[in-house]
């Protein structure tokens, strides 16, 4: 492999004053170089995709009724490498009817294809719960050795607690409220909240306005 270079450009090296220089020089005498050769024949594309859509409407239309009525006739494609058999399409499988899928069904089921013996080159593990959706390693199949039930740890003895409740607990009074001082909260609240919303709606004409000059500025600049 070539030994890849990530170190930056020899320009960037290069001081102001030198590099203003180079650049003057190639502004006011260039460097003449041979006429381009072209060793490879250009190839017809047709037109671009950009002046395709740059076309007035009239054109596409009459374009598009022509192709319709007489279609261009292209040279028959040539193959220049082998096809590989990979069977039959996704697509192609898809498009069948249920019958046929339905007949390959028991044709398998009946008479299954023959396939050659798996040449394994590992050591299968064994799966916990191998016939269920859920494949979840069994340790114990993993670990070589004897294998060890112990006992279950015996369960704590169910502790019960005794509470003394008082029967006769006095009901603390109810502290009695000044309907003048709950209007005067309620008042308040509701002035700090139309505060509140004067406020908002303010800071967004201010943000508006803001941002309407800021378009104009650039806009009409």
């Amino acid at each position: 492999m070539a030994d890849l270079d990530f170190s930056p450009p020899e320009g960037l090296t290069i001081p102001l004053w030198r590099s203003l220089l180079i650049n003057l020089a190639d502004r006011f005498a260039p460097e003449r170089l041979p006429p381009l050769e072209l060793t490879s024949k250009p190839v017809d594309v047709g037109i671009l995709e950009g002046d395709l859509l740059q076309l007035p409407w009239y054109r596409t239309v009459f374009s598009n009724i022509g192709d319709v009525v007489s279609l261009e006739v292209l040279p028959p494609l040539q193959l220049e490498s082998r096809p590989v058999d990979v069977g039959e399409l996704l697509g192609d499988e898809l498009s069948h009817g249920w019958w046929n899928s339905l007949l390959q069904g028991i044709r398998d089921r009946l008479a299954p294809e023959r396939l050659p013996a798996l040449q394994l080159t590992s050591h299968p593990v064994l799966a916990f719960g191998a016939e269920s959706n859920l494949q979840i390693l069994d340790w114990s199949s993993l670990i070589t050795g004897p294998k060890v039930f112990l006992p279950d740890a015996p369960e704590p003895a169910a502790t019960v607690y005794s509470v003394d409740v008082p029967m006769n607990t006095p009901v603390p009074a109810t502290p009695s409220v000044d309907t003048s001082l709950l209007a005067a909260r309620l008042q308040l609240v509701r002035d700090i909240g139309r505060t509140r919303f004067r406020r908002k709606i303010w800071v967004s004409l201010a943000v508006a306005e803001a941002i309407f000059l800021l378009v104009a500025i650039f806009k009409f600049q």
